[in-house]
């Protein structure tokens, strides 16, 4: 079987990452996934994401244990399953990163920071701990939906980063240093063009790295941005991976379609998704969510200016044309035959099933498309026995369409 042998130096890179945050060596700044982290690192932070603690409640289906006790402190069961699974394992005082990495839960944070490009809901997700552990709490409110970003949008974005570091000064001990910020940023930049090139690996034939395996390896992109294991990390895994594409070595040798993923995850049940395609030869090569940590804007020279538009400008926080114009380039740069909408229904910011964009897009680029429903976390949404029936008559759809082409 075909195996990628970072993954054993990946686990080992994460678990060092955990057991550093459990130490209890340093001051501690809790960040939202995509920003700021290069600013708070700047400052010696180490920097713990609850996106992916939510993530790992989802991955181990643990979620389910846990969404029960932020629904009776009056957190809706259909908002965000990371905030309500999080919250309620903090309640409970359980949290699989004992059983994983030995922490006895999620470190006490001494600054927490937010950034919703993403979603409002971090606010008031991370505005909860606030409360119960009485640190500060800042945050940056970018504009949201933006076709092309204008440089009045960008002023706006630096100036709330600005305002943040008295704070991160206050929480940290340690004054701001210009040029420690500047060796962060370009840190971050470096391993995020490494794992830009690790995803378009898979525009070739036979593709090195699938989705699902993008979920896995992206760990080290999300928590270790701006440092020097990060960055030595992917590129190692670009090595490797670039040795199997020499080598014409690839995750699904005969693929018959190659698919594109928009959309959350649905943790717990990566395996069972990964091997339902494999079954019926379709490669997921391509998505919009491995993608999200893609910061090629980010510049060294100006700090403030590029890390700002780099998070205001992610996917996520675009406008539907904009979205519709990265993906159009996206099916043309990985082969795509067909594109799976996660339609998740409490991740409401990153479903773009809901508004007739698959029609449009289908209409605009002739390919075809289908919509799933599920959950990144909650699994009563998703029913396993419907979307495998929809999955593989979409599939056989597509392969009827190719052969009729062919």
């Amino acid at each position: 079987m075909y195996k990628i042998a970072s993954t054993e130096t990946m686990k080992k890179v994460m678990g060092d990452y955990f057991k550093s945050l459990g130490s209890g060596d340093n001051k501690v700044a809790w960040c939202t996934s995509v920003g700021p982290a290069e600013l708070l690192r700047s400052f010696g932070f180490e920097v713990y994401f609850p996106e992916n603690h939510g993530a790992l409640l989802g991955a181990t289906r643990s979620a389910m244990d846990y969404i029960p006790e932020a629904v009776k402190c009056g957190y809706s069961g259909h908002v965000c399953s990371y905030t309500t699974a999080d919250i309620g394992s903090y309640l409970k005082g359980e949290t699989p990163l004992s059983k994983h990495y030995g922490m006895a839960g999620a470190p006490k944070p001494d600054l927490i920071a937010y950034n919703t490009n993403q979603c409002r809901e971090v606010q008031d997700w991370f505005g909860f701990f606030a409360k119960e552990f009485g640190c500060p709490i800042v945050g940056i409110q970018p504009p949201r939906h933006v076709d092309q970003t204008s440089q009045e949008e960008v002023d706006l974005v630096v100036a709330q980063f600005k305002r943040m570091i008295p704070a991160c000064e206050n929480a940290s001990g340690s004054k701001f240093d210009i040029d420690r910020f500047r060796e962060v940023v370009r840190l971050s930049k470096e391993a995020t063009l490494l794992w830009q090139k690790v995803l378009k690996t898979s525009t070739a034939p036979i593709a090195p790295i699938s989705f699902f395996d993008g979920t896995i390896h992206m760990g080290p992109i999300v928590v270790l941005r701006g440092t020097q294991v990060a960055k030595d990390y992917y590129a190692n895994l670009l090595e490797e991976l670039e040795q199997n594409l020499a080598q014409g070595k690839g995750f699904l040798p005969k693929a018959k379609t190659r698919i594109f993923w928009e959309g959350m995850p649905i943790w717990g049940k990566l395996r069972m998704l990964s091997d339902l395609f494999a079954d019926n030869a379709a490669a997921v090569v391509a998505s919009t969510y491995c993608s999200s940590w893609v910061f090629d804007q980010f510049d060294e020279r100006d700090p403030f200016e590029s890390t700002a538009r780099a998070y205001t400008d992610i996917f996520i926080n675009r406008s539907e044309k904009a979205k519709m114009d990265m993906l159009a380039n996206w099916f043309v740069e990985y082969g795509i035959d067909g594109i799976v909408y996660h339609d998740s229904k409490t991740c409401f910011n990153n479903s773009n099933a809901k508004f007739g964009m698959p029609q449009r897009l289908r209409d605009r680029t002739g390919v075809p498309a289908l919509v799933i429903e599920g959950d990144l976390c909650d699994l009563r949404f998703f029913s396993e026995g419907q979307s495998t029936t929809k999955i593989e008559t979409f599939l056989e759809q597509l392969e009827d369409q190719k052969s009729a082409v062919i």
